[in-house]
């Protein structure tokens, strides 16, 4: 990657590396100000969508909320638990979940199934600050 499109985007994985957590758009961008880089939130949210298309970051939706990304050790088909306050997660997975997808796809009549979970709460931290 090159020029200012390879640049944003490696601006954007760091921070997201960085983290450690899942961040909005917003939230990554407002660090990315505070850490004196100069990228529009525009930018942000398509480096971002281009990131999680190429499979190089997890992508979650939570519930009243934007999107949520972050990196992830994690290799393979995975999902999260992911903290509604204070974007924390965990790494969950199980055949359950896929045999469960399948299931109800072939039940409605589909194939070629692809599937997201998305699985929040709160943390054991948040909730003994609550």
């Amino acid at each position: 990657m090159t020029g200012r499109t390879g640049r944003a985007r490696e601006l954007v994985l760091g921070a997201l590396r960085q983290a450690g957590a899942f961040r909005s758009a917003q939230a990554l961008h407002l660090e990315l100000a505070q850490a004196g880089q100069r990228v529009s939130l525009a930018t942000v949210y398509r480096n971002l969508q281009a990131l999680a298309q190429d499979g190089q970051v997890d992508q979650v939706r939570v519930e009243g909320a934007e999107s949520l990304y972050r990196t992830c050790a994690e290799v393979g088909h995975h999902h999260h638990v992911v903290c509604r306050v204070c974007g924390n997660s965990a790494a969950v997975s199980g055949p359950d979940f896929e045999t469960w997808a399948d299931l109800v796809a072939a039940a409605a009549g589909y194939s070629d199934v692809a599937h997201q979970f998305e699985i929040t709460g709160l943390c054991g931290t948040c909730q003994a600050t609550k």
